[in-house]
């Protein structure tokens, strides 16, 4: 159940809303978890258009974007960072319609503490959302069969 949070200068991308769902859609991708609302409800990206002078690197350029996503502990092992860092990337060129934006695109992966996910007033453990989960997917089993 990532956070996303994109950050670049405003005009920078002409449908943030798009931009947001992609994100979110291909961090709920890499985490590989059941296509359950409780992922889907509770993956979301974040799009901050932010003024050109807000953002500098030590040269003075700011045509640079930073993706920040926030993921519960051990979600991502190297092969799904590596893949959700490219990916990304990718979509923010894309979105951007500057194939060289991939160039000065920054990406952080951080990891929530364990009990540091906080979902409707709840602070949850990786074991909270796994049982979330399993009651999701028995609740929509059972609506399965009652409906055949």
């Amino acid at each position: 159940m990532p956070m996303i949070d994109v950050y670049a200068t405003e005009g920078t991308f002409a449908d943030k809303h798009a931009l947001a769902q992609d994100h979110a859609t291909a961090v709920m991708g890499w985490e590989q978890v059941p296509d359950l609302a409780l992922f889907r409800d509770n993956t979301a990206a974040f799009v901050h258009d932010l003024p050109a002078n807000s953002i500098a690197n030590v040269a003075g350029e700011s045509n640079y974007v930073r993706v920040q996503v926030l993921t519960p502990a051990g979600v991502l092992d190297r092969n799904k960072q590596l893949g959700v860092v490219k990916e990304l990337t990718d979509l923010i060129a894309t979105a951007g319609g500057d194939p060289t934006l991939a160039q000065r695109t920054w990406v952080l992966l951080t990891e929530s503490p364990e009990g540091g996910w906080g979902v409707a007033g709840h602070a949850n453990t990786g074991a909270d959302l796994a049982q979330a989960a399993r009651a999701e997917m028995a609740g929509t089993a059972e609506q399965a069969t009652t409906d055949e």
